[in-house]
């Protein structure tokens, strides 16, 4: 089987998340810097979840990129992926309404769905490593089970610390996503070097 229609029905997924976290935003109703203070929670659960999806993105894409093969469980797999990356809208609206960002169950609802989304994704890497050898580009390039283990750790640490206070835990969010990106660069010089 191919990739080729799963990735692009991926896309397609993906495409309209951005576009839905897009349509969230709303211009402040007047001409002041007050008004624009009180719309910068909203811009920037919108950035750290934009900034979420892109990488998951082109992580998708880097890890098909060089998949030889895929069966019906690395389908589901990456439905699994797809359905919480769908949900971070909504927690990204929720989170930037009024002043939920300091709210502990839209935070703590914010960062569950990251980390099922990291753990949806460690699902279906580890669903394409299986069907692979053990020494093919695919599973020397993405079993990263340090990072993951890092990355785990934060998402968790940042869930426990929202009862204490939210800006820590959105911190901590942000942090994880920053080191996918420092990963993702990392990952994208190793692949060009073969490809």
């Amino acid at each position: 089987m191919t990739s080729e229609r799963l990735e692009a029905f991926s896309d397609g997924v993906l495409a309209i998340i951005i576009t839905i976290m897009v349509l969230e935003l709303e211009a402040p109703k007047e001409y002041t810097l007050e008004a624009f203070f009180e719309i910068v929670p909203t811009f920037i659960s919108y950035l750290v979840s934009f900034l979420y999806v892109s990488v998951y993105w082109v992580t998708h894409h880097q890890l098909f990129k060089i998949a030889e093969k895929i069966n019906g469980k690395v389908l589901w797999s990456n439905l699994y992926l797809l359905f919480w990356l769908s949900v971070i809208p909504f927690t990204t609206g929720w989170i930037g309404q009024g002043n939920h960002h300091t709210d502990v169950v839209p935070v703590v609802l914010y960062g569950f769905v990251l980390l099922m989304s990291q753990l949806s994704f460690l699902l279906l890497r580890n669903s394409i490593i299986k069907i692979h050898e053990k020494k093919s580009p695919i599973a020397v390039h993405f079993n990263r089970l340090t990072m993951d283990f890092a990355c785990v750790s934060i998402y968790v640490i940042g869930l426990s610390s929202a009862f204490l206070n939210t800006y820590i835990s959105m911190a901590l969010f942000l942090l994880v996503g920053l080191l996918k990106v420092v990963e993702l660069n990392s990952i994208s010089k190793r692949i060009q070097s073969i490809y």
